[in-house]
């Protein structure tokens, strides 16, 4: 298959994580659809974690039966078991030191000076309050006065500066929890399709037009559900009085870029690369992440204390991925 066609499966496969995408944008969910909802991700992602160890484990699992079987040493065990257990560390690891790295912004975000009360001037209320410019500056003195005047600021304006890591950070540390939690899920959900985007690139590169096309109906279908499982936290993201706080499209679909777009670049990939080594640590980079995430969602979910909603929310999000899972593993993957 050319490498146009094959680009056109990963586009189709990626872009269907936007299905659930709009769940972020409910007005006024109430408390019991929020439990549901949040249960309900945690429940797709403890799917993922499942589906992304077992296919990391799989090279693995082949290198221990060559082993056992006298044609293979155990040079692939150890270098495929060492890139197993570095992907899980810096998986869980780096997303420790985000949050942390989060924190101290928030912290150190109020000590700063030069701007007025916080006020909402994006037009979108789901986006973070940004610091009002007080619209006035301190004019030098003039001679003969001791004190400075007040005038309206005119072409003052800094220059747009580029983004630095900490300018970066002080924006995101400015996000609420639950927006920050929905990058979080996009990003583990990102490394996983990546390793999807390698199998579909793959498969369409040895001529298995077949399998390619069904692995892309059943991919699509899956990404459906985590494109869900992204912005279900935006469905609890209210304010300190209770108001809630809906995400701009943009910053969805920003969301679904950052979940969905790897299928398309591993697919591209895929199509000319094959590595086990690759794959093993991408799957389990997105283990780690997906298994970080998933603690911080049952935190969410115990401040409900809705034990039955829990259980309602979890048996809806793994049977949806299990039977997703279903029809990729009839196609033949």
């Amino acid at each position: 298959m050319g490498i146009g066609r094959t680009l056109l499966l990963g586009f189709v496969a990626g872009v269907t994580i936007l299905l659930g995408l709009p769940v972020g944008r409910l007005r006024r969910p109430a408390p019991t659809l929020r439990a549901v909802l949040n249960a309900t991700a945690v429940g797709v992602l403890l799917f993922l974690v499942w589906d992304v160890l077992s296919h990391a484990w799989e090279p693995m699992d082949s290198a221990l039966g060559a082993v056992h079987d006298g044609t293979g040493g155990i040079g692939p065990v150890l270098g495929l078991g060492g890139l197993f257990v570095v992907g899980l560390a810096v998986g869980l690891g780096s997303l420790v030191v985000y949050e942390r790295w989060m924190a101290r912004n928030a912290a150190v975000r109020p000590a700063g000076g030069g701007t007025g009360p916080a006020a909402d001037v994006s037009g979108d209320p789901g986006r973070p309050p940004v610091a009002a410019p007080t619209g006035r500056v301190a004019s030098a003195p003039a001679e003969g006065l001791g004190t400075a005047t007040l005038a309206p600021s005119r072409a003052t304006t800094a220059a747009p500066m580029a983004a630095t890591p900490a300018a970066v950070g002080e924006h995101l540390s400015s996000w609420s929890p639950a927006r920050r939690l929905a990058l979080l899920i996009a990003i583990g959900i990102g490394l996983h399709n990546f390793a999807e985007g390698l199998a579909i690139g793959q498969s369409a590169g040895r001529g298995e037009v077949g399998l390619a096309t069904l692995l892309v109906i059943g991919f699509a279908l899956h990404n459906g559900t985590e494109g869900f499982g992204i912005t279900a936290p935006l469905a609890g993201d209210v304010d300190a009085d209770g108001n809630r706080r809906r995400p701009s499209w943009a910053f969805l679909l920003t969301l679904g870029l950052i979940g969905g777009g790897p299928t398309f670049v591993g697919t591209a990939l895929g199509h000319g690369f094959t590595s086990e080594p690759v794959s093993v640590l991408f799957l389990t980079l997105a283990a780690g992440s997906i298994l970080y995430v998933v603690t911080q969602l049952l935190g969410v979910a115990a401040k409900a204390k809705r034990a039955d909603l829990l259980a309602i929310g979890l048996l809806i999000g793994l049977v949806a991925g299990f039977a997703t899972d279903a029809i990729v593993t009839a196609a033949g993957a």
